[in-house]
């Protein structure tokens, strides 16, 4: 691998446990781990929340995409590291790390992050990847991807939103299956499940993720992370809520959003970027 000077500054890339660069409006963070599949220890779960939070506060960016290299997503937290931390700190663990969440976004105040992230999920994804991808906003999965929460069979279960996620997003079920077995499933069955968003051959992924991504910035920067806000909002609630919030956050954006009123227009004059049908125009 060679040494390459990373978007932020880090001049020896070559040794990141997190690479992180940025390319125009998007940030690319790459779990750099493979020899141990991409395990996230302690120093790597501290360089996410870094990147994490620098995402969240550069206005020029607008989408980060989360993969890992060599030939696996992540095999989860590196036990090595966070097991024994576990053991040692006594019974009030959960309570103090209700807002520290491994890998940044599963938990606390980089869980709520308005810009979309996009998982491209290359191979393995267990245990607590599980967790951090389904903490991402869409998920692009390897037909050589594999998914499983493995934490039963080690003594636990997962703690950093892998359950709340599965059973909002697959149902009771689905999540049942994964956590009381502690068995994988593949890519496809993952699809079926809604656990992901799209499943290509594995030498696609990165083209297919960027076409998900130019489709991202094709829209209204505003307009999408008030949509992705209201998602999250609205999950748990009565529907009578969620429809309140819906309507709160939908008609606020349409009075103060000043772009509404010029791409309107480009819709009206059939030019805006990515139409289909009988008035086509390119995507880029």
């Amino acid at each position: 691998m060679t040494t390459e000077v990373s978007a932020d500054g880090r001049t020896d890339a070559s040794t990141e446990k997190v690479l992180y660069e940025k390319r125009g409006p998007i940030a690319w963070i790459t779990l750099n781990r493979p020899e141990v599949k991409n395990a996230v220890d302690i120093e790597a779960h501290e360089r996410l929340c870094e990147i994490w939070a620098d995402f969240r506060d550069d206005e020029d960016l607008r989408v980060a995409v989360i993969t890992g290299a060599g030939d696996a997503f992540t095999s989860g937290a590196d036990l090595r590291t966070h097991a024994p931390e576990w053991q040692t700190v006594g019974p009030m663990v959960g309570r103090e790390r209700l807002d520290d969440g491994v890998s940044g976004i599963t938990r606390g105040p980089l869980a709520s992050i308005k810009k979309p992230i996009v998982a491209a999920i290359n191979g393995w994804c267990v245990g607590h990847g599980v967790e951090l991808a389904m903490a991402c906003d869409l998920r692009i999965a390897s037909d050589r991807a594999q998914f499983g929460t493995f934490e039963v069979r080690r003594g636990m279960h997962p703690a950093d939103g892998g359950i709340v996620r599965l059973v909002n997003s697959c149902g009771v079920g689905f999540a049942m299956e994964l956590l009381l077995t502690g068995n994988p499933v593949s890519a496809e069955r993952a699809y079926t499940a809604n656990m992901i968003n799209a499943v290509v051959p594995h030498d696609e992924l990165m083209d297919e993720v960027q076409k998900v991504v130019d489709n991202i910035l094709r829209c209204d920067q505003a307009a999408v992370e008030s949509a992705k806000e209201t998602i999250l909002e609205i999950i748990g609630r009565p529907l009578h809520d969620q429809l309140r919030v819906e309507a709160m956050w939908g008609y606020a954006l349409c009075a103060s959003n000043p772009a509404v009123m010029g791409r309107s227009q480009e819709f009206f004059d059939r030019v805006d970027k990515g139409r289909t049908g009988s008035t086509p125009t390119e995507l880029a």
